[in-house]
């Protein structure tokens, strides 16, 4: 066995997170599926499958050989940004390779020094890498509290120092949170960014697909305002990868000189530009397929609400465990008897909140969920004695 001392920190700190009930693996998708975020089933469609062998079939290559500003830019590239801003009512739309990227070049790229941002406790990790990599001050505020938004930037304006009267304010949310299935106060925050001459930046990731007309998200009525920039991610519920920035040209223009993440990337593959631009149009021409996920998610509230299931008005129902290790005991009892629920820990969610995150998908049927619920019964029957044992 090799010498590893050199990775004493690691083995430490690995050790640490397995004492603590954190310590992450990879494993295997199987049983039914209540984890991924595939909400409309596109992932496996056919519909998409046939998009890339028609690009496949009139000469479109698998890899782009380059960033976007070298040979990298393709047609396809192009064809998909510019049905992408018609579809969404944008200016422009800026593909990224995934919406990690696309949420930390936003914000690392586009607030300037002297300009404050203000977010959302429970936004992505990728905006605080954003924001980490980025010269503008931040401030976190309470969970969907509007008021506190208010107060922050009205606050900074009065004592935030000599560039609080120059500089501009974002407000970073995301539309729907991923670990609690909750909405922003949108129409607030927008009329909070048009007192203060802000620009709101909205996460589109989990809403897209799933509300709004033609599934444009919970946004939707906000595209094409001067000052809103949606991202819109295209691995969740459109079964590709990458993401939109939906945005003012000037905005785009911007990121393709400045945006570092954008820059120095090798595009993502002109095939998988095909295939997005495919499930654009499944969005517009199969509003079933959300009619179909809307009759499960209303099933899964019923059944699942009385076991302790968050009834949060969206395709993710929380189920709040509290301590990390019995939360990863009722996760693998789920996964022993057939369901693909997982559970989710500290740092992703905050602590003393690790919970089981039911995600709702036309991957599962209406019989699966009433099997999920009697399992979920199940597990937990056999865990109330061992939660109450002193």
């Amino acid at each position: 066995m090799a010498d590893d001392s050199a990775f004493a920190a690691q083995h430490a700190d690995l050790a640490q997170l397995s004492q603590a009930s954190r310590r992450r693996s990879l494993s295997g998708r199987g049983g039914a599926d209540f984890s991924s975020n595939d909400y409309l089933g596109l992932a496996g469609s056919p519909v998409l499958a046939a998009a890339v062998q028609a690009a496949l079939a009139r000469g479109v290559p698998v890899g782009s050989g380059g960033s976007r500003l070298l040979r990298g830019n393709h047609p396809e590239h192009e064809a998909l940004e510019t049905g992408a801003a018609a579809f969404f009512g944008c200016e422009r739309a800026l593909w990224f390779s995934s919406g990690f990227a696309a949420n930390s070049a936003l914000l690392s790229t586009l607030p300037q020094r002297g300009d404050l941002i203000i977010h959302d406790e429970l936004i992505h990790a990728s905006a605080h890498e954003g924001m980490r990599l980025g010269k503008a001050e931040r401030v976190a505020v309470r969970h969907n509290d509007a008021n506190a938004f208010e107060i922050a930037a009205r606050n900074w304006r009065r004592n935030g120092g000599p560039n609080a009267g120059r500089g501009r304010i974002w407000l970073a949310v995301e539309s729907l949170y991923s670990m609690d299935g909750d909405r922003a106060p949108l129409d607030d925050l927008a009329a909070i960014a048009a007192r203060h001459d802000a620009v709101l930046l909205i996460d589109e990731a989990h809403a897209t697909g799933v509300f709004g007309p033609d599934g444009r998200g919970l946004a939707a009525h906000l595209d094409g305002q001067a000052n809103v920039i949606a991202l819109r991610t295209c691995g969740k519920a459109l079964g590709c990868e990458g993401a939109l920035v939906c945005a003012p040209a000037v905005v785009a223009d911007f990121l393709v000189n400045r945006g570092r993440g954008f820059i120095f990337s090798t595009a993502a593959s002109p095939l998988m530009a095909a295939a997005v631009r495919a499930a654009l149009g499944v969005l517009r021409d199969e509003p079933e397929r959300r009619e179909a996920l809307w009759w499960r998610v209303r099933l899964a509230e019923q059944l699942l609400g009385p076991l302790g299931a968050g009834v949060s008005g969206s395709q993710i129902l929380p189920i709040i465990i509290g301590e990390d290790a019995a939360t990863m005991t009722r996760a693998a009892a789920l996964q022993g008897a057939g369901f693909d629920v997982r559970g989710i820990r500290p740092p992703t969610v905050p602590p003393g909140t690790a919970r089981l995150r039911v995600a709702i998908t036309l991957n599962a049927s209406e019989a699966d969920i009433a099997a999920l619920g009697d399992a979920l019964r199940e597990v937990q029957s056999r865990a109330e004695p061992q939660l109450s044992a002193p």
